[in-house]
Formats: C-alpha cells, sequence, structure tokens
C-alpha cells in the first residue's frame, strides 16, 4: 500500500509535460492484435493499467519491447490462446478491450469479468449487443465465451455511447467481411486516436470525431506507428490545481483543442487559462476570479457530465474539489456513476461544505477552509481530487492507497515536485 504524505500551502509553479492519454493508449495496445506485423506507439504513459494490459497480450502470445522510455513495441506475430489471466483481468477495466481485438483474429475468446474502479454499476451490455450484430455468439458462466465463424458487417445502434463499447466495435467491425455502421458511437479524443491508428494500419473508417462511423471491413491490417495524444483528464487536473494554488503554470503538448467544454464548465467556477500553441498556460491563482458564476436570476448553476462533446465524467471530481475553493453554490451532477461522488465525505472530514444530495448529485458551497487530514483514495479521479484538496489545505495530510492513482497516473507526485509541491511517496 502506497501513500502520499502532502504539506498543503506549497505554491506552484513552472513547466510540467502532460503524458499521454491512458485512455487512448490502452486500446492502441489491444488494437495491436488485429495484425501479425509490429505496431509501434509513442508517449505512451507507463502506468500500472498500461502495464496489466501488456502482460495480457504477452500471454496471449504477442512480444513486448520498450525501445525508448515511453515507447512500447508490440508484435503480435501469432497469438496462441484465446484464454485470459482472471487476476490480471481483475485488476483493470480495459481487459475487455481484448475482446473486440480477439474476435477478429481469432473468432473465439473467454474473457473473466473485468475489474476497475469501483465507481458504480459498470455495465458490459452494450459491447455484447454491438458484438451479437456482427455474428458473434455469446453465453456466460462465469466468464464471458464469446465465439464467431465470420465477422459480418451490420448496422447498429449502441443503447449507449460507451467509449469501451465503441472501440470494441470499431475493432472489430474493421475486419468485420462487409460494411458497418455504428450509431450513438462515442467520440472522445481517445476514441478518435483508434480510428486514425487503424486507418494508418488499412482500415477504412468515416466519420471519425462524430457519433456515426462508417467502417469498410478489410481482410488484414498490417503494421504502423502512432503517437498517443495528451492525456485531457490529467491536462485537466494540472488546470485546477493550477488554478487554485499556483503561480503561473505551463502544461507541454495539452492538445488545447480538446477543452472546448471543459472551459465552459471550469468557467463557472471562476477558472481561466490561455491557449499558448500546443501549451496551457494556467495563471497564478491571485489573477484568478474563484468565484461561483450563477445563472441568469440569480440562480445556482450546475456542472455535470455528459457524452463527447460534454464534459467528461472523469474530471467531474476534480470540478467538485475546485467548487471547495470558490465563492458561492454549486451543484455538481453526477449522471453515469452512482459510487463516485461518495468520495465526498473524504473532502468533508477536510472541512469542506457539500450536501450529498443523492448518489448523483452534491451541492458544494464555496469556498471553504480545507485541514489537513489522513483520507484514502478510493478510485483514480477522486484520488488525484484528495491530492489536490491536500495542497489546498492548512497543514499536513496523507492519502492511503495511492497506488490507485498510479494506474492512471504516470509520475504524478514526481510532477508535483517539479512545480513545488511539498509531496513524499511512503
Amino acid at each position: 500500500m502506497a501513500e502520499f504524505l502532502i504539506e498543503g500551502g506549497a505554491r506552484l509553479k513552472g513547466v510540467v509535460r502532460a503524458s499521454g492519454n491512458k485512455n487512448a493508449a490502452l486500446p492502441l495496445i489491444a488494437a495491436a492484435l488485429l495484425t501479425d506485423e509490429p505496431v509501434t506507439l509513442h508517449n505512451v504513459p507507463r502506468i500500472r493499467d498500461v502495464m496489466t494490459l501488456l502482460k495480457l497480450l504477452e500471454q496471449l502470445g504477442a512480444g513486448v519491447t520498450w525501445p525508448a522510455e515511453n515507447t512500447v513495441r508490440v508484435h503480435a506475430a501469432t497469438v496462441n490462446q484465446c484464454l485470459l489471466d482472471p487476476a490480471l483481468c481483475r485488476e483493470i477495466r480495459a481487459s475487455i478491450l481484448l475482446a473486440g481485438a480477439m474476435l477478429a483474429r481469432c473468432g473465439d475468446i473467454t474473457l473473466p469479468p473485468p475489474g476497475g474502479d469501483v465507481i458504480g454499476r459498470r455495465r458490459l451490455d452494450t459491447h455484447f449487443l454491438a458484438f451479437k450484430a456482427l455474428g458473434v455468439e455469446v453465453s456466460m458462466d462465469r466468464d464471458f465465451h464469446l465465439r464467431t465463424a465470420q465477422l459480418i458487417g451490420a448496422e447498429m445502434m449502441l443503447d449507449e455511447a460507451s467509449v469501451t463499447a465503441t472501440e470494441n466495435a470499431i475493432m472489430a467491425a474493421v475486419r468485420a467481411h462487409g460494411t458497418s455502421v455504428i450509431r450513438n458511437a462515442a467520440g472522445e479524443p481517445h476514441v478518435q486516436d483508434l480510428c486514425r491508428c487503424l486507418v494508418r494500419m488499412g482500415a477504412h473508417i468515416e466519420g471519425i470525431g462524430s457519433n456515426t462511423l462508417t467502417i469498410h471491413g478489410v481482410p488484414q491490417l498490417g503494421g504502423t506507428e502512432f503517437e498517443v495524444g495528451a492525456d485531457n483528464i490529467e491536462v485537466t487536473s494540472f488546470i485546477v490545481l493550477s488554478a487554485l494554488c499556483g503561480d503561473g503554470v505551463t502544461i507541454q503538448k495539452a492538445s488545447p483543442e480538446h477543452f472546448a467544454m471543459t472551459r465552459l464548465m471550469l468557467g463557472k467556477l471562476g477558472i481561466r487559462w490561455e491557449a499558448r500553441g500546443t501549451d496551457i498556460f494556467v495563471p497564478a491563482s491571485t489573477n484568478q476570479v474563484l468565484r461561483v458564476e450563477p445563472d441568469f436570476g440569480g440562480a445556482i448553476p450546475k456542472i455535470d457530465d455528459a457524452p463527447w462533446p460534454g464534459f467528461p465524467a472523469d474530471a467531474l471530481s476534480l470540478a467538485l474539489v475546485a467548487a471547495t475553493q470558490c465563492e458561492g453554490s454549486v451543484l455538481i451532477h453526477e449522471k453515469m456513476f452512482e459510487s463516485r461522488l461518495y468520495f465526498t465525505d473524504r473532502l468533508m472530514s477536510m472541512g469542506a461544505r457539500i450536501v450529498l444530495c443523492d448518489p448523483h448529485r452534491a451541492v458544494v458551497m464555496g469556498r471553504s477552509t480545507l485541514r489537513g487530514d489522513t483520507v484514502q483514495s478510493p478510485d483514480i479521479r477522486a484520488g488525484v481530487a484528495l491530492v489536490i484538496a491536500a495542497l489546498c489545505a492548512e497543514g499536513q495530510s496523507r492519502i492511503s492507497n495511492a497506488q490507485q492513482i498510479d494506474r492512471g497516473y504516470e509520475k504524478f507526485d514526481e510532477k508535483l515536485l517539479g512545480l513545488g509541491a511539498k509531496i513524499e511517496r511512503r
């Protein structure tokens, strides 16, 4: 069990580089199974979830090497089995992403239930309905058994705009016989990364970035090189902490073109930043107007999550902790996961004024003076929100279960140290 010891009150300043997007790297790694030629991915974050998924690929027979610190080469010349290690699958949600690629490559996979953050029910129905549309037989005992003699292109309407289900459907459809049309598809930046990489490998995909994808299946794909885009949630984390306790922070290689809705939502809290080419500059907190902007007529505003291009669900915990340091009241509405807001009890123990209305809604009444405390990280995003709270708090905080944060953030504590934070890993 790792923990972070944080002394609050330090002022952050300087330059930090955004890591590659975990949620892009994971499906891109899975997509390497679609070809028997090498796939080289650059800007891959060396985090626990990535390393666990690569172990699963190695068990399937793929070769994995790291030519450079953040460059991984996957060569699945042969795939020697269709069984996945249940223990490794329980460690990450992303094990489900192997289903589409393995069905395209082998027509068969036995998938143990995936793990990941405990933030509420995370249904798999959308994945299996998409596979069934493509001609896959799905059965279940303790594991999920997926088989097909031939993937056949089809039109489908996803019953929710699930990111991983969209990615699975894409990976299966690119090797299916005929044309597939995926409606209500997720369009997040990481889904776009997957599509663009597959196109480089020889896939034919139309509508990238929209909610309707048309995919013309091909009999085989080739190898390629591809650079993973910036992690938009990590960038949002640095925007928030810099606005709350920074003296001017530049986030390099941040892909600011993906932050239109994030700018609108965090703008309701008075948080401002500037795009400088591919970088984002966050002015000092003393130059921020950290005040909730009321809706017309003085009504309490709402910050809620939605499918792309809406505000990302993974960023909602960050907006919530930011609201504790802004004057005024705001409603945080988490529509997707019924357990994500339960971490607010940790913030309340630190002095935050929050009313948890129900599993999906919390009213934050700022500005609160936070005090250092001993708290536990329940999941990746809540863990980072607690780190931000500790940096803003008076006194010392101890955040246990910090290895949860390591699953999604590369060298997060080292990056904070580089900006001047007082943080120690134990």
